[in-house]
């Protein structure tokens, strides 16, 4: 049993934050049966303390100081949820040279500075916890550092942005363009006003910059990260893609090859008997594949106030269990051991090999099909499928094709030699395919 209870400030008092608070008035009782002691919210620091959240806290524990927080020396884990870079990050890092440990969902932050971070949290000896930074309430963090300790992780297909997702199943379930269902998502809170980072898959590559520390052991530099959006997408292609027995989902892909690592995030079809093309709205889901435990699915929400709160508190009780047991570092932060983390050049992308999906509108004239086979061949590509419709569109035939496994760089090669065809009406669309039946 605990000798007292463990004292918390918060920086960032908005949705997150009133959801952590929430949940340790709510579920008081529970969190001290279960750790032997109470959290408590001694101190919470943001700039707007007069707008009402939704949850009441004491006459003193609201401050527009986060030095308050930061210098208090009875406060001993300080959670983060203010996000963004600045001034995140010089608040986490004084924290930790307090000698308090932290809490953050800030995916952002750890994606690009996380090394810094990491290693300061190593020379203070203080603990730190992250699992809402990927997932929301889906424990990916947990899994990949400690049930999965013993695997080599082979693969990794997830789902990790609610808003790309929702789009995309409402694009496919009511054959709506992007555009409308963007204005409707914005509308009912599903989207940012500005909805960059998700519908361009930036949100997507900050969490699985993380994934890929915690698989492999290898820090990476965001920006080798390939990266598409889901704007391009349109209803005709979900369309066939139907007839094609696939979904169109944006995933993000990790892999081992030999001695590198694959990752990218692309619109991608997948068949609809694989698990992930189940998940829909605005779910996260992720699939491992370890060389010992096999197939693993995690699936859950991955933002909202309660289930990303959930994830909050879940990683303040971890904490408090060590405080209680005087330790630190029992697992390590980033699942391997410091010395054993080093930097990688990721598999370029060029050198993937995928397999293809392309629609071309051309000109509805002979020897069109030919002609665009005959690139592909040349560039040797080999051609699965193909549906060619005499239906018009803007005056137009549209061509589809997959394709056998073929490398990147000759698809990219024989595309721009398409598009210069004079049949050719618009560019040729391409869309990956993941699906195990395919050669």
């Amino acid at each position: 049993m605990m000798s007292r209870d463990i004292n918390v400030g918060l920086i960032g008092f908005g949705t997150i934050g009133s959801g952590t608070v929430k949940l340790i008035q709510d579920n008081e009782g529970l969190i001290r049966n279960r750790l032997g002691a109470g959290l408590v919210i001694k101190k919470i620091a943001d700039l707007d303390i007069e707008t009402p959240r939704g949850v009441s806290v004491e006459k003193g524990v609201l401050t527009t100081d986060v030095n308050e927080i930061l210098n208090d020396p009875e406060i001993d884990i300080v959670v983060e949820l203010m996000g963004g870079y600045e001034p995140a990050k010089s608040f986490i890092l004084k924290a930790m040279r307090n000698k308090k440990h932290v809490v953050t969902a800030n995916k952002a932050l750890l994606a690009v500075h996380g090394n810094e971070i990491f290693g300061v949290a190593g020379e203070e000896n203080v603990n730190m916890g992250f699992e809402a930074s990927v997932g929301g309430t889906i424990p990916i963090i947990k899994t990949l550092k400690e049930s999965l300790v013993a695997n080599n992780i082979k693969s990794i297909f997830g789902i990790l942005n609610g808003t790309a997702n929702y789009i995309l199943t409402k694009m496919t379930d009511e054959k709506k363009a992007f555009d409308a269902v963007l204005k409707e998502a914005q509308e009912i809170g599903f989207a940012e006003a500005d909805p960059t980072y998700d519908i361009e898959g930036i949100d997507t590559a900050h969490k699985l910059a993380i994934i890929l520390s915690l698989s492999y052991g290898k820090s990476v530099r965001l920006d080798d990260i390939y990266r598409e959006g889901i704007t391009s997408v349109s209803p005709q292609d979900i369309e066939f893609a139907g007839e094609l027995g696939y979904k169109i989902k944006l995933l993000a892909i990790a892999a081992r090859r030999e001695d590198s690592i694959e990752a990218r995030i692309h619109p991608t079809m997948i068949p609809f008997d694989h698990i992930l093309s189940s998940v829909n709205g605005n779910f996260n889901a992720i699939h491992i594949d370890g060389d010992a435990a096999e197939s693993v699915f995690l699936h859950g929400q991955g933002a909202g106030m309660m289930p990303t709160a959930s994830a909050v508190v879940s990683d303040l009780v971890d904490i408090a269990r060590d405080i209680a047991k005087g330790i630190w570092g029992r697992v390590p932060l980033r699942s391997y051991m410091d010395d054993e983390i080093d930097d990688i050049t990721l598999l370029p992308m060029d050198d993937v090999l995928a397999n293809y999906y392309f629609r071309v509108s051309v000109v509805d004239s002979p020897g069109v099909l030919s002609r665009i086979s005959g690139i592909l061949g040349k560039h040797n590509i080999s051609i699965s499928s193909v549906i060619q419709k005499g239906r018009k569109l803007d005056g137009a035939v549209p061509i589809v094709m997959t394709t056998h496994k073929s490398r990147e760089r000759d698809v990219q090669t024989a595309l721009r030699e398409i598009n210069k065809l004079d049949v050719v009406c618009e560019d040729m669309m391409l869309i990956r395919i993941v699906d195990e039946k395919l050669t």
